[in-house]
């Protein structure tokens, strides 16, 4: 029997609602983790994916800057790109995942023109400003999932956790304790009955 918990029914009925209540809340943890645990994977592969995507239209968006230096000149370009407007247009918002604040990052959808005069340019910078922008949405959208990611792996931490103290600690626990209790109710009632049966049998003596 644990220690300062007395044989009686009335603990035992506490002991089987914590251990039902504590079972109860293991599957929800369960649940929750496995949740966790696949948007994560989701998002994981999404990134793959995203980083991807921004490696091979960086390479691009490069190729055909140099192209672009090489036809206007390196001064030239650089002058241009004092044209082009700091990017003012992203907005945070957040979603729930299992509790788990998960952010958006909307960038607006603005067109591709370039924001620099036709004069003395070349083909080859409007394609270099066109994928650098394509770059930029790229590297949004891979912000957002790192973010993300990080969130729900240490939720996910958190979650297991809780779900081991309690499968390995709360639970055992109370399955004993209840037993034990019923052990010790049962044998008080085998004794309760066997003095009952002599005190029975004397009367009657």
């Amino acid at each position: 029997m644990e220690k300062n918990i007395a044989p009686t029914k009335g603990n035992l009925i506490l002991a089987k609602n914590t251990l039902r209540l504590s079972k109860q809340g293991y599957e929800m943890l369960d649940r929750k983790r496995n949740i966790l645990i696949r948007e994560m994977m989701l998002l994981i592969e999404e990134a793959k994916e995203v980083q991807n995507g921004i490696e091979n239209t960086f390479a691009e968006a490069y190729h055909a800057l140099e192209r672009a230096n090489i036809m206007m000149g390196i001064s030239n370009v650089q002058e241009l790109m004092h044209s082009v407007t700091v990017e003012d247009g992203i907005n945070i918002y957040l979603r729930g995942v299992m509790g788990v604040e998960i952010p958006i990052v909307n960038i607006e959808n603005s067109d591709l023109l370039p924001q620099y005069g036709f004069f003395s340019t070349s083909s080859a910078l409007d394609e270099a400003y066109v994928k650098f922008t394509q770059v930029k949405r790229f590297a949004v959208r891979l912000a957002e999932i790192e973010n993300a990611v990080y969130r729900l792996a240490m939720s996910i931490k958190k979650t297991q956790k809780r779900a081991n103290a309690l499968e390995n600690i709360t639970i055992p626990l109370y399955e004993r304790i209840t037993k034990n209790i019923q052990s010790a109710l049962e044998e008080k009632e085998r004794e309760e009955h066997t003095r009952l049966k002599i005190i029975k049998k004397e009367k009657y003596l």
